[in-house]
């Protein structure tokens, strides 16, 4: 049987004709209609309206934050003064300081979020914060990009978790896709200034500024050992490790009919439930400590749907399956997904009601200054 929230995933793809060749694209996929994700939160609310309990932050996610940056700079102070081998050191730089630093990241997405305070502010300082060991600012950008990220997924040119034509183009060979999986945090920091530049915003100046203030620190109190250990954690946390596997998990489509994908596995308990990725577009409201919830609730848009259990064959799929390229990405002009938004403006369907607004999930593409 298929459940109504598959039936709406699957309307993100066509079923015929080029939804069936998903491997050896020349393009991305190009869809007509809006991104699913509203269309599935009104179908879910209507038939389980408890769900609105869940809206809202969750203050013990700050607990979580506060041990990930503390974990990771004692280990930084450990292998900077007691760690003599070079082995020992990579080891744990990938070990320990790539999995704090990529769960830092998420932090900073659950911030975005506004999932961790009631006031927006206080969201921001701490994304500030848990951006420290990351070594690079990135919590202020990555902010606006995201919030488009949400309300345009798959829209050329201004959702740019997208790659671009010349990747999709290029990143066909084995080791070249290898290549791309370890520097995908220069890919996704980089491509966002270049397909879609914004001018800085005071809070991104406020972030570089507290950024490179705590990088000096280090390199003046600790020495090079230090910061270069808090770097190699960054490039190698967000490169080629399983925690990177959600980067391909969660929008690349390896399953006809479907345009978002969920990871069900045990580090989600280290990734504040990122993998519970269709939840997560359904409900950006939702914190990640009560996605799970979501999909206990309601199981029949949730169970039918592929899914995954392991991010580090994610990684292994993309590298290896002959014809899976960055173009296996659905993709949408703003002006239909405009006109299909406006269509469900018409019949009350408000666009994003459950993410706007200062202190809820998120605000407009272009945030108001807190």
């Amino acid at each position: 049987m298929v459940t109504e929230g598959a039936k709406i995933l699957a309307s993100a793809v066509p079923s015929q004709g080029e939804a069936t060749n998903l491997l050896h694209r020349d393009d991305f996929f190009w869809e007509n209609a809006d991104e699913p994700h509203l269309r599935r939160k009104y179908d879910i609310l209507k038939a389980h309206p408890e769900i609105m309990k869940l809206f809202g932050p969750d203050p013990n996610t700050k607990y979580k934050l506060f041990a990930f940056v503390a974990v990771q700079i004692l280990t930084c102070y450990i292998v900077t003064h007691y760690v003599e081998s070079n082995l020992l050191f990579f080891i744990i730089a990938y070990v320990i300081g790539g999995t704090m630093n990529h769960s830092c990241s998420i932090s900073i997405h659950e911030a975005t979020h506004n999932l961790i305070f009631e006031k927006q502010i206080y969201n921001t300082l701490i994304a500030i914060f848990v951006n420290l060991p990351i070594t690079l600012p990135a919590a202020m950008t990555f902010k606006r990009y995201h919030h488009e990220h949400h309300q345009y997924q798959g829209v050329d040119v201004i959702d740019t978790d997208i790659a671009t034509k010349i990747e999709g183009d290029n990143l066909r060979h084995p080791f070249l896709k290898f290549l791309n999986v370890m520097c995908l945090s220069m890919f996704y920091g980089v491509r966002p200034l270049i397909v879609n530049p914004k001018t800085p915003t005071l809070w991104e100046v406020v972030n570089s500024t507290t950024q490179f203030t705590f990088d000096f620190c280090i390199y003046y109190f600790w020495g090079p050992k230090a910061l270069f250990y808090l770097v190699l954690s960054t490039f190698l946390g967000l490169g080629l490790h399983p925690c990177s596997g959600h980067f391909i998990q969660e929008h690349f489509v390896t399953n006809q009919g479907q345009e978002t994908y969920s990871y069900y596995g045990p580090l989600n308990y280290v990734m504040l439930n990122v993998g519970y990725h269709v939840e997560h577009h359904d409900f950006p409201r939702i914190p990640g400590s009560r996605l799970p919830l979501v999909k206990k609730i309601a199981p029949e848009f949730y169970d039918n749907l592929h899914h995954y259990t392991s991010w580090t064959k994610v990684i292994f799929d993309y590298i290896f399956t002959d014809g899976m390229t960055p173009f296996n990405r659905i993709k949408r002009t703003k002006e239909n997904h405009d006109a299909a938004r406006r269509r469900r403006t018409k019949r009350g369907q408000k666009e994003h009601d459950c993410v706007g607004g200062a202190g809820d999930g998120m605000q407009s593409s272009e945030e108001k200054n807190e």
